[in-house]
């Protein structure tokens, strides 16, 4: 399909041995034989397999977002929504406090930069839009910060389908208060990370028709069981034992 498309005048990325990509302009099509004028000032010929498209509304110094490049290839990669986020291994609270909810509320996918509270936010508006079940999924090797951006999800869900303190917690306050005890029972110090998850969870949160949070539920609970008998050095048993070791009398 690549190959057919290509015309003189398309915009192209060619692998080269120095730059890996370079992009040009295809100014000759010969059959499976492409000339490629690149804009590093050299024409290469090189075969229409090895030949990619390239977005030309993209800017050269490149995006913030890759949700706004047009196509799936190395050269140019494509993705559905999906945030990419790095552990700092420190906090930085003025990047997740009320003020930066309060930002992302209602605010169009993209317009802002990456954020948790950008993926959380259309999620709860496809919710409500669609009337439909969504789902996000947060994935990553230990330590990236998975436990982490799950609970800035749930935060942000919490805020937007929070309600009024009415009798005592509310239901939102006592989904957020439930994290450290599945934390306690089912966190480990592993060598990688000093509260890793093990084990995998799939956090299910019940809003009504007005978008107010009403329950929630953990579906899955796969815990690392053998952790239980042997734990290899310097790893540590669940949290728990130890917090039951430490307790007054």
């Amino acid at each position: 399909a690549a190959t057919t498309s290509l015309v003189v005048g398309s915009l192209v990325w060619v692998e080269d041995p120095d730059d890996a990509w370079i992009d040009g302009e295809v100014v000759e099509v010969k059959g499976e034989d492409i000339k490629v004028l690149c804009t590093s000032g050299k024409t290469v010929v090189v075969k229409a397999s090895n030949v990619y498209p390239k977005d030309a509304e993209a800017p050269p110094c490149g995006v913030d977002d890759m949700t706004k490049l047009a196509y799936l290839h190395e050269p140019g990669t494509y993705t559905g929504n999906i945030l990419i986020a790095v552990n700092p291994f420190r906090r930085l609270p003025h990047l997740y406090d009320s003020h930066m909810m309060a930002q992302y509320k209602g605010a169009a996918f993209g317009e802002l930069s990456p954020h948790p509270f950008a993926v959380a936010d259309v999620a709860y508006r496809l919710m409500m839009n669609e009337g439909i079940s969504q789902s996000i999924l947060v994935s990553g090797e230990s330590g990236a910060g998975k436990t982490e951006s799950t609970k800035l999800l749930m935060r942000y869900l919490a805020y937007m389908g929070g309600r009024a303190a009415a009798e005592g917690r509310t239901v939102e306050q006592q989904v957020l208060e439930s994290n450290p005890v599945l934390e306690a029972f089912g966190n480990a110090k592993t060598v990688r990370n000093n509260n890793s998850s093990r084990f995998g969870k799939f956090v299910e949160i019940q809003f009504d028709r007005s978008g107010r949070i009403s329950g929630a539920a953990i579906r899955t609970y796969l815990l690392e069981r053998s952790r239980v008998c042997q734990v290899s050095d310097p790893e540590r048993n669940y949290h728990c034992f130890y917090m039951l070791c430490a307790a007054p009398p």
